[in-house]
C-alpha cells in the first residue's frame, strides 16, 4: 500500500535537498489576523533510506530539544543523509513563543491530543498533521522534552513498552544508541492521546526523551544529547561515516502507579531528597510548610516505594494534589522484558 503524501506548502517531500516552510494552523484572533500560526518544518533528504521524523516544542517551556533541532537543521548537509530528515523543531509554536507548556489560545495539551481532528482547533490541526501525516510516513520518531517550568527529570530516554516483541526490540536498541544515563519506562496510554501512543499504533519504533528541566538548559545534559542524537541518527542508518560513539550503560527505571508523592496540603515545598537519588519506602522525600500558620510544624511526605527519584517538581508552593517527587523502580542495567509486550 502506498503512502499519501503529505501537503505542506513549500515542501516537496520527494525531492533531495534541505526545505525549509511551515505547517500553515488555521486560527484567526486578535494575535494571528492572518488566520495561519505557523509552526516550522524543515525536510533533508539525501537519497534513498529510511526517514526519521524529529519534533521537539511539543510543550513550549521545554528548551533542550528546541535548541538540538534548530543546530541540526543548521549543521547537516543532505549529502551526508542516506534518506530523509523531517524536523518539527518548534511543534506547538504558540506555545514556544510564549514559554508556556500550552498555548494560551486553546489551553490544549498538544501531547494528549493525538490523533486530533483537521477542523478542530490549533492544537488539535498540529496533532493530526502528526498523526494522520508524518508518523505513517516516518521509519523512526523522536520527540524530544524535559520537565519544563514545573519539574526535573533524570536526563533519560522515555518510552512505552512494547506493543509487540519486534517493536520492544527496536526501541531497546535506540535508547542504547542515544545513551543518556537513564531510561524511563511508562505504561502504555498511562496518558492518553500521546504522540509516543500515535506511533505505537502506527507500528512505528519511537522513543521520547525527558532532558532535565526546570525551564532552563543545561549545559552537560545538551552535550550528552547532542552527542546521543548523532549517534542515533546513524545507528536508525540515516548518517554515516562519522566515528563510532562511546557508550556507558543506561540505567533502567519504571514510573508506575505509585510513583508520585503528592502534597496534602497547601504550602512551601522543600525536597530532602536529590534528583537521582535511591531511597527506601517510608524515606523522609519532601516537606511542606504552612504560609500562614506560623506554628503548625511542617507535614513530612514519604517514599512510597524502594526505587529511585526520577523527578521533582520545581516551583516552591505547592496546593493539595500537587506532585512532589516520583519514585521509580530500579531495573538497574537490564531492561524490563517480556511482560510488556501485549501481542
Amino acid at each position: 500500500m502506498s503512502l499519501r503524501i503529505p501537503r505542506i506548502p513549500g515542501v516537496d517531500f520527494l525531492a533531495a535537498g534541505k526545505q525549509l516552510s511551515y505547517l500553515e494552523i488555521e486560527h484567526s484572533d486578535n494575535a494571528h489576523d492572518a488566520a495561519v500560526i505557523p509552526s516550522p518544518i524543515a525536510v533533508l533528504s539525501g537519497g534513498t533510506g529510511p526517514t526519521v521524523l524529529l519534533i521537539a516544542g511539543t510543550h513550549g517551556d521545554e528548551y533542550e530539544g528546541q535548541i538540538l533541532l534548530q543546530e541540526l537543521i543548521r549543521s547537516i548537509d543532505p549529502d551526508e543523509l542516506t534518506g530523509r530528515l523531517i524536523v518539527l523543531p518548534a511543534l506547538n509554536i504558540a506555545a514556544v513563543r510564549e514559554g508556556r507548556r500550552v498555548a494560551s489560545v486553546d489551553g490544549v495539551n498538544l501531547n494528549r491530543a493525538l490523533p486530533g481532528n483537521a477542523g478542530g482547533g490549533p492544537a488539535e490541526q498540529i496533532a493530526s498533521i502528526v498523526a494522520e501525516d508524518l508518523i505513517p510516513l516516518a521509519d523512526f520518531v523522536m520527540d524530544i522534552h524535559s520537565g519544563g517550568i514545573a519539574s526535573e527529570y533524570v536526563p533519560s530516554a522515555f518510552v512505552y513498552p512494547g506493543p509487540t516483541q519486534e517493536l520492544w526490540a527496536e526501541k531497546t536498541a535506540a535508547v542504547a544508541a542515544f545513551n543518556v544515563p537513564y531510561s524511563v519506562v511508562v505504561k502504555p496510554m498511562l496518558k492518553s492521546g500521546s504522540i509516543s501512543g500515535a506511533a505505537d499504533r502506527a507500528g512505528v519504533p519511537m522513543i521520547s526523551t525527558e532532558l532535565g528541566g526546570r525551564g532552563t538548559v543545561s549545559l552537560w545534559i545538551l552535550d550528552r544529547a547532542r552527542k546521543g542524537l548523532r549517534s542515533l541518527l546513524g545507528h536508525w542508518g540515516l548518517l554515516t561515516g562519522g566515528p563510532s560513539p562511546e557508550r556507558s550503560a543506561v540505567r533502567w527505571v519504571e514510573l508506575t502507579s505509585r510513583s508520585p508523592v503528592n502534597s496534602t496540603m497547601a504550602g512551601l515545598f522543600e525536597p530532602t531528597v536529590e534528583l537521582g537519588q535511591c531511597v527506601t519506602a517510608g524515606d523522609i522525600v519532601a516537606r511542606v510548610h504552612s504560609v500562614e500558620e506560623l506554628d503548625r510544624p511542617p507535614k513530612e511526605f514519604f517514599a512510597p516505594i524502594d526505587g529511585v527519584v526520577a523527578i521533582v517538581r520545581h516551583p516552591a508552593p505547592v496546593n493539595v494534589g500537587t506532585t512532589l517527587v516520583n519514585i521509580a523502580v530500579d531495573h538497574g542495567t537490564n531492561h524490563p522484558e517480556g511482560n510488556y509486550v501485549t501481542s
